[in-house]
């Protein structure tokens, strides 16, 4: 992650740029790779009291931007709150992320698919393949399966499923035993 840290109207002090690092390095940690650029704008105002600072973060991350506003007396307690706040934001982010990208089995049954035969089956590592009639292997995994489980699986077994995409390519979405 790229960092930049601004300072209008006054100088970073020594305390508060460890802060930062400290937060952003919690930050990397809990959402590796996900922050593209993070800037952290301090601001000295006039429009509070005497020593009155206005902090803004600012995340880029893929499609989207997570922007945390505070302002108050203390830099360093509320660079503590702004960073809680931003990691809770972008964990929120990233449960909607992951969210969309399932495939729910009620979505699923629309989806391509049709029946086929289980070709090979490896319960130990929780997986298999079916072939279609037209020759197509398609992978699933255990979590695919309805109704069954990989024990009550056998090679030559015919199943009906629906056909998604995954990450190396078709994937089952859902299996069920033929009858």
């Amino acid at each position: 992650m790229e960092l930049q840290v601004e300072a209008r109207n006054l100088e970073i002090r020594k305390v508060w740029q460890e802060k930062i690092d400290e937060e952003r390095t919690r930050l990397d940690r809990h959402h590796a790779g996900f922050i593209q650029n993070l800037r952290v704008t301090i601001e000295g105002t006039s429009s509070h009291k005497e020593g009155g600072y206005e902090l803004r973060l600012i995340a880029s991350i893929p499609n989207d931007t997570a922007v945390v506003k505070r302002k108050g007396e203390k830099v360093v307690p509320m660079l503590v709150d702004a960073f809680n706040t931003l990691g809770l934001q972008l964990k929120e982010l990233q449960r909607k992320r992951r969210q969309s990208f399932k495939v729910q089995p009620e979505a699923a049954k629309g989806t391509s698919g049709g029946e086929g035969v289980v070709k090979s089956i490896f319960p130990y590592e929780s997986y298999g393949f079916i072939v279609t009639p037209q020759g197509q292997e398609i992978y699933f995994h255990e979590n695919a399966l309805k109704d069954t489980t990989m024990n009550e699986l056998s090679e030559g077994d015919g199943v009906k499923f629906g056909e998604g995409q995954g990450d190396k390519g078709p994937c089952a979405a859902w299996v069920k035993l033929a009858k």
